[in-house]
C-alpha cells in the first residue's frame, strides 16, 4: 500500500506520471546554488578580514594609549618641577641643576611613551589645544597671540591630554 501512494504522489493532477527534471535542468540549478554559495563565501571572506583589520586597529589604540592614565597622573609632577626650576631662579646652584636634569629625565621618557609637551608662548590662540583662562592688553604681541602660559598642556600621541591654560592677547 506504501508503493501505492508513492505511486500516486509521483503523479501530477492529470493522473499521468510526474516527469523528472532533465539534466540541463538539474545542472542549470546546480549551477545557480553554487554561485549562491560563492557570493556567499566570499562576503564571509570579506566580513572576516574587516574584523581582523578592526581587531588590529583596536589593538593598535588600545597600545598607543595605554600609558593615558599612568602620564596623566605625572602631569602634577612636571607642574610642581616647572614650578620648582622656576623658584630656583636662574642663578646655577646644585639643586637648580638636579631638578632641571630630573626634569629633562622625566619629560624624555613622557616623550618616549608619545607625550608632547605644548608651551605656546608667543603662538596663536587654538582652541584645541589652548583654554583661555583670560585676555590682556599686550603691546607688541599680535592679537589673538598667547602672551602667558599658567598651566602647560600635553598631547599624548597627537591627543589632547590637558589643554594649556593661558592669557590672550586683546585684538
Amino acid at each position: 500500500m506504501n508503493q501505492d501512494q508513492s505511486d500516486i504522489a509521483s503523479q501530477n493532477p492529470a493522473g499521468e506520471p510526474a516527469a523528472e527534471p532533465s539534466l540541463q535542468q538539474q545542472l542549470d540549478s546546480l549551477h545557480n546554488e553554487l554561485a549562491l554559495l560563492r557570493s556567499e563565501s566570499l562576503r564571509e571572506r570579506a566580513d572576516l578580514d574587516n574584523q581582523r583589520k578592526r581587531v588590529a586597529r583596536d589593538v593598535e589604540q588600545a597600545r598607543r594609549f595605554a600609558n593615558e592614565k599612568l602620564l596623566g597622573e605625572l602631569l602634577p609632577v612636571f607642574d610642581s618641577l616647572d614650578a620648582g626650576l622656576n623658584a630656583a631662579g636662574s642663578e646655577p646652584s646644585p639643586l637648580r641643576e638636579g631638578l632641571e636634569l630630573t626634569y629633562k629625565q622625566l619629560l624624555k621618557v613622557a616623550a618616549d611613551n608619545g607625550l608632547t609637551l605644548l608651551d605656546p608662548t608667543g603662538q596663536t590662540f587654538n582652541p584645541d589645544h589652548h583654554q583661555a583662562i583670560s585676555q590682556a592688553d599686550a603691546p607688541g604681541a599680535a592679537p589673538g597671540s598667547v602672551v602667558q602660559v599658567f598651566q602647560k598642556g600635553y598631547l599624548l600621541n597627537d591627543r589632547l591630554l590637558r589643554p594649556a591654560l593661558v592669557v590672550v592677547a586683546r585684538d
